[in-house]
């Protein structure tokens, strides 16, 4: 095995075999060439393949990391020993690594070693029928929540025994409780497990019996963890509990700890060496991907935070092009200044796939894509489009079912939207307009809905599209819903807010002719071919989707207080982690880019249609105005509050 195109700090991680290993690995600093060569390194000084463990986070990372491991062992001609596919390194992810081990262990566990593994829809279908069981109507208590909670307790390695010792005061907590107690009765029933399991169990075994603990820390005794800034209170506990040895290596970058929300905790990575006596940290800070300006830039952004090791990435690259800051007056110039550009790389002979536009808020996309289309610039939207996210269709579900009773698909769907605890059988007397045969009770649920939409018929054609929106929003009792909920619903709010704006867009047309273009735009955006992963387009996505890819040329929009940094709606301030989660977000968009970076904000937003006056994000003064190039007609607002101009 050859070091030669290993850098000094790689070669002391690839040679460092003994004891416990912390490798900083900062944004294209080569971590899995150091890693794989590391598992090489340590075959060839006489270790048995199998007795070496490397754990990652999604199929595509173990995959290429098996792959590339296997090449090398196969390759290199100084290993004169057989190695059959048992003798191989355990490479896998984490919930890979946990079926392993359970169905190795299934006697003990009783568990039968053909399991079935719950996927989400499986669970949530569990947890509904759960609710049902114990009374509760799964219309007003919504099965995906009560599931996120369960999921996020055993993510914390809570199991349901020490779910229900806690003093349970809340009613949200005790239907948790209850629900996740049938669902577990259901589970067990049909001998089936789900995704948070396999992980919840695992550490449970190698916890509470020390002959499995033992088992597992004598077969592998050397443990490498990819993005270790990752691991949820579950995963660090099964790291802990294999490490027996203390021959324990893991990889990551604190400041790419950008998944809070689902139980990440930069913690497990900055207290590595309060875990693991005598462990050693090297750090990888040459970058082989970005020009030095880029690194600069992030450098300068990352080291204001306070819970972070320090490090500075540097690079053998050109130093590049300066960062062009793009200052727009509107969010619809800023969409058409970003395709713009996009469209003169295309035309300078660069590859569209090899261009990314990035945003906080998945609403965003909706102004970029309409200009996009109109600037005849290929794109693909990875994730959601606007118009097929569930409550944007609703709210227009509730226009079309108002102008149009016999629209049944349109009255199924938002019948309960919120829930209103209308039934079945009820739904269908109502599709086939027979609510007078029904009780009292049922009657006036049914004629306060039916109410509702004629009262959205009548603001339909009669008043601005942007006013029908913020009536159905408030009258239907959506923002009740979700203006207090968790960190989903209110992105689902800030959506219809997007929605409000798109809406305001027809406000000069006639009202009944505007709603008529507005739905027709709307149903042409949605009934668009989903575009295929390959295609050759400028991709458009959220930060966090962006995590793990790069591209030559990336756009970061919306740079504006309260949208990037972002701040939750009706939140007076953010608190310090949540800010410093936001300016590590920051840093992994920058670092996504290899040749040049192109930051934008607008002057102007409307949201919730109402214009908003921006001071350009923090994170812009942060970089350097050396290392910028500002373009725009207009002067950027600075020092400014954000005011909000209503109507």
């Amino acid at each position: 095995m050859s070091l030669d195109n290993l850098n000094q700090r790689q070669k002391e991680a690839v040679e460092t075999l003994k004891g416990p290993l912390l490798i900083i690995a900062g944004a294209g600093a080569g971590k899995t060439n150091t890693v794989t060569h590391r598992i090489l390194n340590l075959i060839k000084t006489g270790i048995q393949p199998s007795k070496i463990l490397a754990i990652t986070f999604t199929n595509k990372a173990a995959k290429e990391m098996r792959e590339r491991v296997f090449d090398m062992i196969e390759q290199d001609k100084s290993l004169n020993i057989p190695i059959s596919f048992s003798e191989r390194p355990f490479i896998s992810t984490f919930h890979a690594m946990g079926v392993h081990i359970i169905k190795e262990n299934s006697a003990i566990l009783g568990i039968p070693r053909h399991f079935t593994i719950y996927d989400r829809s499986d669970s949530k279908r569990a947890v509904k029928d759960a609710l049902e069981e114990i009374g509760l109507d799964p219309k007003q208590h919504d099965p995906g929540a009560i599931l996120n909670a369960i999921s996020r307790e055993k993510g914390d390695g809570v199991t349901l025994s020490e779910y229900k010792s806690r003093n349970l005061k809340a009613f949200f907590q005790k239907n948790i409780a209850q629900v996740w107690e049938k669902y577990e009765i259901t589970l067990n029933k049909e001998k089936s497990l789900d995704f948070d399991d396999l992980l919840l169990k695992t550490a449970t075994l190698l916890r509470e019996n020390e002959i499995v603990r033992n088992h597992y820390q004598k077969i592998w005794e050397y443990i490498h963890v990819d993005e270790y800034q990752d691991t949820n209170n579950v995963q660090y506990e099964i790291v802990k509990l294999l490490g027996g040895h203390n021959n324990v290596c893991v990889v990551g970058d604190g400041d790419q700890n950008i998944y809070s929300f689902r139980g990440a905790s930069v913690k497990n990575i900055l207290d590595f060496e309060k875990d693991f006596a005598n462990a050693k940290v090297i750090t990888l800070e040459e970058n082989y991907r970005s020009t030095q300006t880029i690194l600069t830039a992030a450098n300068n952004v990352i080291k204001k935070n306070t819970m972070r090791r320090d490090k500075n990435l540097f690079t053998k690259n050109e130093e590049g092009e300066k960062i062009e800051l793009l200052i727009s007056y509107t969010e619809q110039e800023e969409a058409r200044v970003v395709a713009d550009n996009a469209r003169e790389l295309i035309e300078g002979g660069a590859d569209p796939k090899e261009i990314a536009v990035l945003y906080r808020a998945n609403f965003q996309s909706r102004t970029l894509e309409e200009a996009f289309l109109n600037k005849n610039v290929p794109y693909q939207v990875l994730g959601v489009r606007f118009f097929e996210r569930k409550e944007v269709k609703d709210i227009l579900s509730f226009i079309k079912a108002s102008l149009n009773r016999d629209s049944t698909n349109d009255l199924v769907r938002i019948v309960n939207v919120p829930p209103r605890g209308i039934g079945k059988a009820t739904i269908l007397k109502v599709i086939t307009k027979q609510e007078n045969t029904l009780g009292p009770s049922l009657k006036n649920k049914v004629m306060e809905f039916l109410n509702l939409l004629d009262g959205i018929k009548n603001i339909a054609i009669n008043q601005k599209p942007s006013q029908l929106i913020k009536y159905i929003i408030r009258e239907t009792g959506i923002e009740n819903a979700y203006r207090n909920g968790t960190a989903e619903e209110q992105e689902k709010l800030e959506n219809l807010r997007e929605l409000v704006t798109v809406a305001s867009q027809y406000d000069s047309l006639p009202p009944e002719e505007a709603i008529e273009k507005l739905l027709e735009n709307a149903a042409l955006a949605t009934d668009q071919d989903e575009m295929e992963k390959d295609n050759n387009a400028v991709r458009l996505m959220t930060v966090h989707a962006s995590k793990g890819l790069e591209f030559n040329y990336v756009f970061i929009v919306g740079l504006e207080e309260d949208l990037f940094p972002h701040q939750r709606l009706g939140k007076e301030e953010i608190s310090q982690s949540e800010a410093e989660e936001e300016r590590r977000l920051f840093y992994v968009a920058l670092t996504r880019a290899r040749k040049k970076v192109f930051l934008s904000y607008a002057q102007l937003r409307t949201i919730y249609g109402a214009q908003k006056v921006n001071t350009p994000s923090n994170f812009i003064s942060d970089i350097g105005d050396e290392y910028i190039n500002s373009i725009g007609d207009v002067e950027a607002p600075r020092g400014m509050k954000a005011i909000f101009i209503d109507f």
